[in-house]
């Protein structure tokens, strides 16, 4: 009986002190749900934060598939100003950079350039969007989106609006991030994260994932992508290309959307407004349940979350990481 209580004892010991802090196979969800009418937001914002959603230099910018608009949120007065109509169903993530608003429009197939001083169109790329819940990103004075999920990344010159280049990754392509002077590609087939580099259009790596790599975050040291095919995240090191964690959640958490910043990973799901990951120790810490989720962006210092239907709500993520069931 004593040397059963010594192995049992010895086996738990192992599994906690398992390599890269990799939580183990099977290893439980945060020990209980926290409400997230527990949260007190710094502010409260009547419009819906979208998914895809981006950080400017003074504010957050929001689409609305809906209306086919795009609003900005003053990051200091935290208030919504004048809807912006772009065009049908704006899709996928938007991007600030080049004095432009770039934003995907799945009902057009068209990529459009907005001016945020005017709040007018300044071109319209006749350039489709793989998948409407995708992301694409910026980096070395381009624009970049999987124009193909067949594993094309279209490489835009801001100063033609025309596409330059183009890159064949795996099949599947879902979502393009930039980070650490990279480019970041999702692909469905093969379960793969591909590495580019941006400044010769070559593929430098190519890495096996979670099943179903959907949207990718980068933060805290490294790139995150989140696994449709199992709730699970997968931590992937950019210093050496490769698997440190894998990381379960909840089931239906990985239909969600990603974001890393503030010394946290962050996720966003129906039902399931956040759940955050501790990136110390790769493990899922805490899960905030209740009306809201989906979106969720790092911006200005602040955690900003889809809250109930028409708010958005900007956290303190202290007092986020504060909080215990």
């Amino acid at each position: 009986m004593i040397r059963q209580i010594v192995f049992l004892l010895f086996l738990t010991t192992t599994l906690a002190a398992s390599p890269g802090g990799q939580a183990p196979k099977g290893a439980p969800l945060p020990p209980a749900d926290i409400p997230f009418a527990r949260l007190t937001a710094d502010a409260v914002v009547a419009v819906d934060l979208g998914p895809g959603s981006i950080e400017s230099t003074d504010g957050v910018w929001i689409p609305n598939r809906t209306a086919g608009t795009i609003v900005r949120i003053d990051a200091k007065e935290n208030k919504a100003g004048t809807p912006i109509v772009v065009g049908d169903d704006p899709c996928a993530s938007l991007v600030v950079a080049f004095d432009s608003v770039w934003v995907p429009l799945c009902g057009d197939g068209t990529l459009a350039r907005v001016d945020p001083k005017t709040s007018k169109s300044t071109a319209t790329l006749k350039m489709k969007v793989a998948s409407r819940d995708g992301r694409i990103a910026i980096g070395v004075g381009s624009v970049w989106a999987i124009t193909d999920s067949k594993g094309v990344v279209s490489r835009i010159d801001p100063a033609t609006n025309a596409a330059v280049a183009e890159i064949y990754v795996a099949g599947g392509a879902y979502a393009v991030v930039f980070a650490d002077d990279a480019l970041w590609i999702t692909s469905e087939t093969g379960d793969l994260l591909t590495r580019v580099n941006p400044h010769n259009n070559e593929i430098v790596e190519t890495i096996k994932v979670g099943p179903r790599p959907g949207r990718v975050a980068a933060g805290e040291g490294a790139v995150w992508t989140l696994n449709r095919g199992d709730s699970t995240v997968t931590r992937v090191d950019p210093a050496t290309n490769k698997v440190v964690a894998t990381i379960p959640l909840a089931d239906g958490a990985a239909t969600g959307e990603i974001a890393a910043g503030l010394g946290s990973v962050w996720i966003s799901a129906a039902g399931a407004p956040i759940i955050r990951i501790d990136p110390r120790s790769n493990r899922a810490v805490q899960r905030f349940t209740g009306q809201g989720g989906g979106a969720v962006l790092v911006a200005h210092g602040s955690l900003w979350v889809a809250a109930s239907p028409g708010l958005t709500s900007r956290l303190d993520p202290l007092l986020v990481t504060a909080i215990r069931p």
